[in-house]
């Protein structure tokens, strides 16, 4: 009997036969679904096809496969690993050359996949908002390289969604790399000599290469391919479940333009410093209670910093896109957080119940007691008095890095766990605020420019433009601002990030409610980093910075701090923290720390309990 076959279930059947047939590999387990599409080992992971699948739907995810393949089968992640630099921005551009290469192997040997790649980048341009940049600032330099990279290898133009990026770069770049374009295609056969070729690329960009970070057999244990196809081809964490591979450039990108920032190119984003500066809870502004006791901390300008709506950064039709992207990274996740939502939300509503004081002398009957008065009418404490609990008076802020090494998934699940979250404690009458902190740049924004013509004074402190993002204010419901949490998936958003202020900042905010109860969660990956910053100050001068804001805010007790790390140990800085290795358990964690903190007494009920004794 012949077998009836969906649209979709034969895409997926050529796909996999494809995608094993051109990466040379028939050990390959190929799967679909919603999550970001990615290699490990010998599992491959692909975006799920829609059902009804037009010819235009199919072929960026027929260039995403045919991407991830020509990956497996003309890439040395050992060889890589030794060409790689260790400087960040370098590691971006370079990460978007080899993309480059790998692409135009393929483009240049079969035609099907020459379009397919061509469709894929095209799709992914045209998700980013790259048809919309009208300047040099608002494209990347990893992207541009990267697209002139692919022109020089392949002879076939930028996809039409990405043609006025490449004409805004165009005659910057050609004038500085022209000849290392013409280098890398003598060289495209030979990926060792591509990647010599490629750091003199780097080179004559004036780009740091820095020191490799990690060991070639450090990288490919870690699962190379992985992580290449997750930062490299995969951006589909940072975008949502439809990520392409043009990844590299893309994603880690970002890191790009930053370069300009160096060269007067800058790349700083539009807004910012027109703040009030004595508003509290501006970033850079330290309350004068706080500044005095950190004298040795100080921000050389904070005439860019900015506080900013979500919506201030994305338009309204972007960030509806973005929200469709987020709902379907939340589809899967769906059952088990929503699961432990209803557990928490179960926990707080049973504090939340009134209850009822017995055996009293007055108030009203109470009819279980009614056979007793009957039987005996001067019997007291008949009576009973309905009471209700001061739990409501609490307020959540959740702090999120919005940082460019939370890049892929644990930004998503930040979004995610964070959208839950705002929805579980609002059923619970609790309040919820969700802030974001980044920098408007990377190496260095308009901060950086003023240093320099003041003629690079030593120690000057901080040296980037903060950019501190509310996506749902307090006092807002989760209806209205569910679209901003979509701004967390927007590439470009996540650049670097400086803790400490950020912590001043949002317990400042806490500070300015009129709730008995107040507690901050921060979530981050790591330790604080601005490259600008930390290279003409003293290399722990942020982190000092954060550990005595932290030990400031805990010493005081007006608010209870928490934090959980993703992937590093956060312990070493904050007295309550937990660490979690998969960002998968973000949600789970959050909820639960939360359940554990209101079970406890508030800072304010222990502070009065004690005073009464």
């Amino acid at each position: 009997m012949k077998e009836d076959l969906s649209v979709a279930e034969i895409f997926k059947r050529s796909t996999t036969a494809t995608l094993k047939a051109i990466a040379e590999r028939d050990d390959l387990s190929i799967a679909f679904g919603p999550e970001p599409p990615a290699v490990s080992g010998t599992k491959v992971r692909l975006p799920a096809p829609q059902r009804e699948l037009s010819a235009a739907a199919a072929a960026p995810l027929r260039g995403l496969a045919d991407s991830l393949a020509l990956r497996m089968r003309y890439h040395d992640p050992a060889l890589h690993g030794k060409l790689l630099p260790g400087a960040q921005m370098a590691r971006s551009v370079f990460e978007a050359v080899e993309q480059a290469r790998i692409e135009a192997l393929g483009a240049r040997r079969m035609a099907g996949t020459a379009a397919n790649l061509a469709a894929m980048l095209d799709d992914h341009y045209r998700r980013q908002g790259y048809e919309r940049i009208t300047e040099r600032s608002e494209g990347t330099l990893a992207e541009a390289v990267r697209l002139l990279a692919r022109e020089a290898l392949t002879k076939a133009p930028p996809p039409p969604s990405a043609r006025r990026v490449v004409e805004l770069w165009r005659d910057w770049l050609e004038a500085r790399i022209g000849k290392d374009l013409f280098e890398l295609d003598r060289s495209i056969l030979d990926q060792s000599a591509y990647g010599r070729a490629a750091r003199r690329l780097l080179q004559d960009l004036d780009l740091e290469l820095g020191e490799a970070e990690e060991s070639p057999e450090s990288e490919e244990s870690a699962g190379e391919e992985s992580q290449g196809e997750e930062e490299s081809e995969g951006e589909g964490g940072s975008a949502g479940g439809e990520a392409s591979p043009e990844g590299s450039a893309s994603g880690e990108a970002a890191e790009d333009g930053e370069e300009g920032a160096e060269e007067g190119e800058g790349e700083m984003m539009p807004g910012g410093g027109e703040e009030d500066p004595g508003r509290p809870g501006r970033p850079g502004m330290p309350p004068k209670s706080r500044s005095a006791e950190n004298p040795s901390y100080r921000a050389f300008s904070t005439l860019s910093d900015e506080v900013i709506d979500a919506s201030g950064l994305c338009d309204a039709e972007e960030l509806s896109r973005l929200r469709h992207l987020l709902d379907q990274q939340l589809a899967h996740l769906q059952s088990v957080t929503s699961r432990l939502a209803n557990r928490l939300q179960r926990r707080l509503m049973a504090k939340q119940t009134r209850a009822w004081e017995f055996d009293l002398d007055e108030g009203l009957l109470d009819a279980a007691r009614l056979a007793r008065v009957v039987a005996n009418p001067i019997l007291p404490l008949a009576y009973k008095r309905e009471r209700e609990t001061e739990f409501r008076d609490t307020i959540v802020s959740l702090l999120i890095d919005n940082s460019g090494s939370m890049r892929g998934r644990p930004i998503t699940v930040a979004a995610m766990s964070a959208d839950i979250l705002a929805r579980t404690l609002e059923r619970c009458a609790v309040k919820v605020e969700i802030l974001g902190f980044t920098t408007r740049a990377w190496k260095g924004g308009q901060s950086r420019e003023r240093w320099i013509a003041a003629g690079k004074p030593a120690n000057p402190g901080r040296l980037n433009d903060l950019r501190h993002i509310v996506y749902k204010p307090a006092d807002a419901p989760w209806r209205r601002a569910r679209k901003s949490l979509g701004l967390m998936l927007r590439e470009g958003i996540l650049k670097e990030n400086i803790d400490g202020e950020a912590l001043i900042w949002a317990y400042d905010r806490l500070l300015e409610r009129t709730e008995e109860r107040r507690i901050l969660m921060v979530i981050s990956d790591g330790a604080p980093v601005d490259d600008s910053t930390l290279s003409v100050n003293p290399g722990n001068y942020l982190e000092k910075h954060l550990r005595d804001v932290i030990g400031e805010i805990e010493r005081r007790g007006e608010i209870e701090l928490l934090a959980i790390g993703i992937g590093h140990d956060v312990t070493r800085y904050y007295r309550r923290a937990v660490t979690i290795v998969d960002a998968e358990q973000l949600g789970g964690v959050m909820l639960e720390k939360l359940a554990e903190l209101f079970d406890e007494e508030g800072p304010g009920k222990r502070v009065a309990r004690r005073r009464a004794a």
